[in-house]
């Protein structure tokens, strides 16, 4: 194994969840923000909540619209293109 090219190991890696649980582990960083764990995940709870993280259907959204104005604006620049010949 090749010397100094790992990064270093933390043994005590504390780990704190959105919904306050705290746990450690081990990782390569000194210290994790998590927004879902085994206390308030829904398939180990047993109770459905949906996860929103980030926006993900907001981002969703917006790309579904800058996608159609997209379309709009390149039909309209053929259109153009085709009534200027």
């Amino acid at each position: 194994m090749k010397q100094a090219i790992h990064p270093q190991y933390f043994d005590n890696c504390q780990v704190t969840c959105a919904c306050g649980n705290k746990f450690t582990t081990g990782s390569t960083l000194d210290h994790l923000l998590v927004e879902v764990c085994n206390k308030c995940h829904p398939f180990f709870t047993g109770q459905q909540k949906f996860v929103d993280i980030k926006g993900r259907i907001d981002k969703f959204k917006e790309k579904q619209v800058a996608g159609v104005a997209y379309a709009a604006k390149k039909a309209a620049t053929k259109k153009a293109k085709k009534s200027e010949k």
